[in-house]
């Protein structure tokens, strides 16, 4: 057992390093591949140790908060939730694992196209919804809302998505929590992944000058391309084709 925790806390460390530097990406890119370890480790402990995680995102990236924009998308956040425990409940996890990974290649095209969806009220909301309720089902609710900020520099990009992950990381373990998918056990294996977010926070420091010179969109779309196919891929080997 200790062996497989440490391995998925290195795993949350590289991922953790890539959103520090970019903005998300911790959940994208560590859920499909603690899956495979254990599927316990996906949603409840990655979400813990992801919450600790963005507590030091937002506070090194507090002064470029807009809070404003933050508080629509935790509306359609808190919705989505609900929403996402609901349906942890009922549904096949390979089916909503499925359609996670449709909403990402879609964000992915909106990421890579001309358009740009402009951050308003319903956008925000909506968004937030989306988002809301991917993380609470697989860990992975960045696309929707790094969509409106494709073309951001990376200080907004990494400030917005830092503010909303906090509050939004604590609706999605209530809502885990409330429908008995975040207890001890939960919480004994977040305690093994945390030091590898606090380690990848600390490394992404380092990286941060290389994304912000100029690499902030194709970053975004690198990792949500990655993503898309990952979550995928997991959901078809985990549950057979």
């Amino acid at each position: 057992m200790t062996l497989y925790l440490v391995s998925a806390s290195l795993i949350v460390m590289v991922a953790a390093t890539i959103q520090g530097s970019v903005g998300f990406g911790l959940g994208m890119l560590a859920a499909p591949l603690l899956a495979l370890i254990n599927p316990d480790l996906v949603p409840g402990p990655l979400l813990a140790a992801a919450l600790v995680f963005t507590v030091l995102m937002a506070y090194r990236e507090r002064e470029a908060i807009v809070f404003r924009e933050i508080g629509w998308a935790l509306v359609g956040r808190t919705a989505g939730t609900l929403v996402g425990a609901v349906i942890m409940i009922a549904a096949s996890q390979r089916i909503v694992s499925i359609l996670v990974g449709v909403v990402v290649f879609i964000s992915v095209g909106l990421i890579s196209s001309g358009i740009t969806i402009t951050r308003k009220k319903n956008t925000l909301i909506g968004a937030g919804l989306l988002s809301g309720f991917m993380s609470t089902t697989t860990s992975i609710g960045g696309p929707p809302v790094a969509v409106l900020y494709k073309d951001s520099q990376g200080t907004e990009l990494r400030a917005a998505m830092s503010g909303f992950f906090l509050v939004g990381l604590l609706l999605s373990l209530t809502g885990l929590t409330l429908v008995g998918r975040f207890g001890v056990q939960e919480a004994y294996a977040a305690g093994w992944l945390i030091p590898g977010a606090v380690i990848g926070f600390l490394i992404s420091g380092r990286v941060i000058p290389f994304i912000d010179r100029g690499h902030t969109k194709t970053a975004v779309l690198a990792i949500s391309t990655l993503a898309g196919v990952s979550v995928i891929i997991n959901a078809l080997m985990v549950n057979g084709i």
